[in-house]
């Protein structure tokens, strides 16, 4: 049996550590939400508290960022000589751009986005079953090779075709790399990877938790997802790889994601964001003509493509979103499967809403993450008093990530509206400069607010002692999730 004075000086231990990381964290000014919930955690349980800050938080992120900028160097003196002969032939800047979407794309060169290009074919799919078709279709016609990254592949029936697949046009003398998120990708065995190995594909595991080089945090995920063949054809947006993100699974059927197909010169910029985190996993350099081909026009759809990360001084993504909500004249509509907005993008809906222009946010109640769905209903009531309208959808999982502005132009990508996306995450965002495509995404908007249920939140006051302690607490944890 332990003596007590053991308990004793362990107690006092954690008690000074986790003292020790409250000051570390008072030293390091960053989200007041945030600070408040980890402080509350260290000083309520200590022990349980220094394990999870070790773990979930993020003090390391200067050093991830510098790790992540040498490696940018490496690759950037090679990569500007092709992006300056892309930016001279196909770039859309911002004088051409309509008088109100000039500001978004300064904001967005300012920010350090690639440059929205001109002569690109975009195709949006909302049916997973036809992602997954033409995803599998482009593979097979591959001939140079195949670029895959991605958040979640599944050891199932859907992640096995793609394996399997890989492993044919591998033997075929086609290049295929994978790059899975180490920490997304858990589920996957050596053994169902092992046969596209000795085919001679290449499997990279992003952002992997070694200790004893350092790399342990489990806040930094890849969420991106992307698809490349031969350097014309891309693919991106929200869906991962598995039958679960085709509906195939009982407790999420059906799902339902939106995708993009993009072909033309925006497909190059896809190509260097798999070669910076290719390269930065694994030292391989990707830059040369064999992958960065010189780019068709195939189109009239300008598109930009946005990465964001931990790696970034700036909050991307944030920045973008709060411009957005910022710019709108006359209409808002925003899908996103996790809503926890911070005191900024709150403010900055009820902003809009107050201006007169109509906010509309979208969002499942038929969800995989409960504690999520709580914290952003503890937020519906101070927003549907500005005039935002939230609805509901429980016909299906709606794991979508969509925002359309003024049926003028619309964001389609892989992030959520929640503090993880916005500072934690590698996301990836498509802008679509496009009438046409917008309105096919505020059709889609519609026919699912059609059949969704408009939220009319009770006053928190009149709420059942349950339901608001629920509400409280998970809204206590946001920053947290």
């Amino acid at each position: 049996m332990i003596p007590l004075w053991v308990w004793t000086w362990l107690t006092i231990a954690s008690e000074v550590c986790a003292l020790v990381v409250i000051v570390a964290l008072l030293r390091r000014p960053r989200e007041p939400r945030g600070m408040l919930a980890w402080i509350l955690i260290l000083l309520l349980v200590p022990v349980l508290g220094l394990i999870l800050f070790a773990t979930l938080s993020e003090p390391r992120r200067k050093w991830h960022r510098v790790r992540r900028h040498r490696s940018r160097r490496r690759l950037q003196a090679s990569m500007d000589h092709r992006s300056e002969r892309l930016a001279m032939e196909h770039t859309y800047d911002a004088e051409d751009a309509k008088r109100t979407l000039r500001p978004l794309v300064k904001l967005t060169e300012r920010l350090g986005a690639y440059p929205p290009t001109h002569g690109n074919q975009t195709v949006i799919y909302q049916d997973a079953e036809r992602t997954f078709a033409a995803i599998r279709d482009a593979i097979a016609s591959a001939h140079s090779h195949v670029h895959l990254e991605y958040y979640i592949l599944q050891p199932d029936e859907t992640g096995a075709m793609i394996r399997d697949l890989l492993i044919a046009k591998t033997r075929e003398g086609v290049e295929c790399r994978l790059l899975l998120d180490f920490l997304g990708c858990w589920r996957l065995s050596n053994r169902f990877l092992a046969p596209l190995k000795e085919a001679g594909g290449l499997v990279a595991w992003s952002l992997p938790m070694v200790p004893l080089r350092g790399r342990w945090r489990v806040n930094f995920r890849n969420h991106r997802k992307v698809a490349i063949i031969d350097g014309r054809t891309g693919f991106t947006g929200s869906q991962n790889i598995g039958d679960e993100y085709r509906g195939r699974l009982a407790r999420f059927s059906p799902w339902r994601d939106t995708h993009l197909k993009i072909e033309g010169p925006a497909v190059l910029h896809l190509q260097e964001v798999f070669a910076h985190d290719w390269f930065y996993t694994t030292r391989e350099d990707l830059v040369g003509e064999k992958y960065f081909k010189e780019p068709q026009l195939v189109g009239d759809h300008v598109v930009q493509i946005v990465p964001s990360g931990p790696d970034q001084r700036e909050h991307v993504l944030h920045q973008l979103l709060l411009a957005a909500l910022h710019s709108a004249r006359s209409s808002i509509c925003v899908i996103t499967p996790y809503f926890v907005p911070d005191s900024a993008m709150i403010l900055a809906f009820q902003s809009a809403a107050y201006r007169g222009v109509r906010v509309r946010l979208l969002i499942p109640a038929n969800t995989d993450h409960r504690v999520v769905l709580w914290a952003g209903r503890s937020y519906y009531h101070e927003l549907c008093a500005a005039g935002v309208e939230i609805y509901e959808h429980d016909a299906v999982l709606l794991h979508s990530k969509v925002m359309a502005i003024d049926e003028d132009w619309a964001m389609v990508g892989s992030a959520n509206m929640d503090e993880r996306s916005f500072r934690l995450n590698f996301e990836l965002t498509t802008i679509l400069y496009s009438r046409a495509l917008t309105e096919d995404l505020y059709q889609d908007f519609e026919s699912l607010v059609a059949h969704s249920r408009r939220v009319e939140p009770a006053d928190p006051a009149t709420l059942p002692l349950v339901e608001s302690l629920r509400l409280g607490l998970a809204r206590l944890a946001s920053p947290l999730l």
